[in-house]
């Protein structure tokens, strides 16, 4: 064999590898979905009685453009009035939030509504420090958390709180978010099919198989006991969600997914906006997975393990293995190199792009409207031009967390732009 027979090799079974344990996440996850479409409806505790008091914290930095819906649907939410309140981290803003949240203040003043304005010294040191900030006023035995850009559904939070209590083994509940703006540009509806099938049906079959999740950063309950023990949240990390369940699972809890708590975000409408937004957070999570590698080693942490070793194949050897076998693939189209695998490889690689295909469609029958035929053109499209762009984002997160570590830069807002 040459050289570029094992490089292709290698390449190829690290991808295949990947792509079968994805397959079986897929499908671990759309049984959870089924199983919770068979059961009778649970009844929803905290409606009446004594339910426990939650603070929703919802940071936000120059959000004045979705700030107030946020606020308006956490005010709505159907879950007791006095057993919740809703602290606004207006950090450091430059806009006219602070005005916008006063006005909305005033006309609920019978409510637990808690508007903190930060500044530059305070503040504007990233989501993390601001969720600390708020957490220091908070008075909640649960702490749930929503982005600024979130509309909740009315039962999203009592699901999440619902789930919580009844399970002492419990250290979060998570709920899923939907694109709110899926329809605005082709964009949108490559973030909307990812977010179906990537996101939230991997969250559920990690669940269903290993009994873990991983914090969204948006629409979840913790207990504030967990919060406290940790000390808060880091205020290094820019995916603060990632970094906060490798904490919880450290303490023996385990992170639940409840497809039935749903909030509505606004999602990136442009190439540039999106890159930004995921660059940021695949820095984020080689940041975890950096700090976290020494668990790998540490006997009874054979759960965690999984969510670690699986992030260092996503962003180290997927990254790789796809760079090498593309490359190599049209280095012995031109004639430059010569493999005697090229052919078995290409059938390999078209046999995956078919089961990508079918995989993320059959994902979409989980959710209502989904599941119609231009969705999978969509899909078709989503493999040779959205998905393409990953290994971009991923490369250019690791050489900015490499230059960010080198030079010691501090944490900072990176502000998705708002429509």
């Amino acid at each position: 064999m040459t050289t570029a027979d094992i490089l292709m090799v290698l390449a190829v079974f690290c991808i295949w590898s990947l792509l079968l344990v994805n397959i079986a996440l897929i499908i671990a996850g759309y049984v959870y979905y089924m199983e919770g479409e068979v059961m009778p409806e649970p009844s929803l505790p905290c409606k009446e009685g004594d339910a426990p008091f939650v603070s929703i914290m919802v940071p936000a930095h120059n959000e004045g453009k979705v700030i107030i819906p946020t606020v308006e649907s956490l005010l709505a939410l159907d879950y007791p009035r006095d057993r919740y309140e809703i602290i606004v981290i207006n950090d450091n803003s430059s806009d006219d939030s602070a005005a916008l949240l006063g006005s909305l203040q005033a006309k609920h003043p019978y409510r637990n509504l808690i508007i903190m304005n930060t500044d530059a010294v305070t503040g504007g040191k990233g989501k993390s420090n601001a969720l600390n900030i708020g957490f220091e006023r908070s008075r909640g035995e649960l702490i749930a958390i929503y982005d600024a850009d979130n509309t909740p559904e009315r039962t999203a939070l009592r699901y999440l709180v619902a789930d919580l209590m009844r399970d002492e083994k419990l250290g979060a509940v998570i709920g899923k978010f939907r694109t709110r703006n899926r329809n605005a540009s082709l964009l949108t509806r490559f973030i909307n099919i990812e977010t179906l099938s990537f996101q939230w049906m991997a969250q559920a079959g990690r669940w269903k198989l290993f009994k873990l999740c991983t914090i969204p950063g948006t629409n979840f309950v913790m207990r504030r006991s967990i919060v406290t023990r940790i000390g808060g949240w880091d205020v290094k990390a820019l995916a603060e969600d990632t970094e906060i369940s490798f904490r919880i699972y450290q303490m023996g809890y385990r992170i639940k997914f409840q497809p039935k708590s749903v909030t509505w975000e606004q999602e990136p409408q442009t190439v540039k906006v999106w890159f930004k937004q995921r660059t940021r957070w695949a820095k984020g999570n080689i940041y975890v997975i950096v700090k976290n590698i020494p668990m790998i080693f540490q006997r009874g942490a054979n759960v965690v393990r999984f969510d670690i070793v699986y992030l260092l194949a996503v962003y180290f050897l997927l990254l790789t293995s796809l760079i090498i076998s593309d490359s190599l693939l049209v280095l012995h189209a031109l004639g430059y190199v010569h493999t005697t695998i090229a052919g078995f490889s290409g059938l390999l690689w078209t046999l995956a792009v078919v089961l990508f295909i079918l995989g993320t469609f059959i994902t979409l029958t989980t959710e209502k409207g989904e599941l119609n035929l231009s969705n999978l053109w969509l899909i078709m499209l989503m493999y040779v031009t959205y998905s393409q762009l990953w290994m971009g984002v991923a490369a250019c997160g690791l050489y900015q967390y490499v230059k960010d570590t080198l030079f010691k830069r501090e944490a900072k807002w990176y502000k998705t732009e708002r429509y």
